[in-house]
């Protein structure tokens, strides 16, 4: 037993040498822990921020004037007054998303009960913003005439009040969800292209032979290439929360780093798992990359990170319930978003890792199959 744990050990250094060897492999797993992580956050914003607006006001009053007003950052930029024949020419050349055109006799209409209208120009080649901004320009205008009518600062009371209470993520902040999805896709997509290819390396570069000709049995040589592998990942999910997500991004962390790192080494051993038994399918790396398409693409996108699993039809929920990703990222959202303790994750490390260790139990059958027809 102890010899065996030693051979494990040593050709696990092995392995970690030779993968600090392979600068483009390294390079791989610094970018996609730093600069994919920051640019998934940062990029792919789903909130309105300093969107353009300019206001044509053609009745000059003082509920028009306070409806201009009303546009603050830093969701609008401040308001730009321009003329009505100004507004198709600027919006052409992309200087505004938003124009609001206030029609003249706009304050005697309202104060009359006539219930006049406001123009609203949009230009929605900004999509979100433009789908997020219209929401928000109706809410502002609609509050500014409410408190001019009742002259006073209180809000004209409506049959049903809606009262929305957002938890864990107050201000809908796109980047508090992204830069943390960043980091569990790319604990996916790393651990299954480094086992795989260390498996491909071996082989492209004849050291396969002589692993085989030496007094170690094909566990010994898998479990090397897993702990090595999935050692390089964990380091790197540490380093990408402290200093990327926690100290760059400014993403609070609710919950305790270590125990989510414990369910991602308990994870690793499934993703690893995949990546050697496509390894051993795959006679080279551009063959590897295309299993990786169709494996592990479909793994991310319906594990829950990209869209709910419930919003999943029926029968495909049930079986990504069999796929230890849709598990980990249950956990992950628990553990970094809401604070859950080990007390309410337990079932799905337990699951994690019933399913990864059936996994590992086939890929070292067939692990063992390819050394045998080798």
């Amino acid at each position: 037993m102890m010899r065996s744990l030693s051979n494990i050990f040593w050709l696990g250094t092995k392995e970690l040498r030779s993968l600090f060897g392979d600068l483009v492999l390294i390079g791989l797993v610094v970018y996609s822990f730093t600069v994919a992580v920051i640019s998934q956050a940062q990029s792919n914003s789903q909130e309105l921020h300093r969107a353009s607006i300019a206001v044509v006001d053609e009745d000059n009053s003082e509920l028009s004037r306070r409806i201009a007003a009303a546009f603050l950052p830093p969701y609008f930029q401040k308001p730009v007054y321009i003329s009505q024949r100004e507004v198709e020419p600027l919006m052409n050349d992309g200087r505004f998303t938003f124009v609001l055109d206030i029609p003249p006799n706009f304050q005697r209409d309202v104060l009359a009960l006539r219930k006049p209208s406001v123009q609203l120009n949009v230009d929605a080649t900004a999509m979100i913003q433009a789908g997020i901004g219209s929401g928000y320009a109706l809410q502002i205008i609609t509050t500014e005439v409410g408190w001019f009518v009742a002259r006073s600062e209180v809000s004209v009371q409506a049959p049903v009040n809606l009262v929305t209470r957002i938890a864990f993520n107050p201000n809908v902040t796109t980047a508090w969800f992204e830069g943390v999805m960043g980091i569990i896709n790319s604990v996916t997509m790393l651990a299954v292209i480094l086992a795989g290819a260390a498996l491909v390396r071996e082989r492209e570069h004849g050291t396969m032979d002589h692993l085989l000709v030496m007094p170690l049995s094909p566990f010994e040589i898998a479990m090397s290439k897993i702990w090595a592998n999935a050692l390089v990942i964990a380091v790197a999910v540490a380093v990408a929360l402290y200093l990327v997500v926690r100290w760059y991004l400014q993403v609070p962390i609710m919950g305790s780093i270590p125990l989510f790192l414990g369910g991602t080494v308990l994870y690793l051993f499934f993703a690893t798992a995949v990546g050697l038994f496509l390894g051993t399918i795959a006679r080279s790396m551009p063959q590897l990359g295309l299993l990786y398409i169709l494996v592990a693409v479909p793994i991310n996108m319906l594990s829950g990170g990209m869209t709910p699993v419930e919003s999943q039809p029926v029968w495909l929920s049930t079986i990504m319930k069999a796929s230890p990703s849709t598990h980990f990222v249950s956990f992950a959202q628990s553990i970094l978003y809401r604070g859950a303790g080990l007390d309410v994750v337990w079932p799905q490390f337990v699951s994690v890792a019933v399913i990864a260790a059936l996994v590992l139990w086939l890929t070292l059958r067939r692990f063992r199959a390819a050394i045998a027809a080798a």
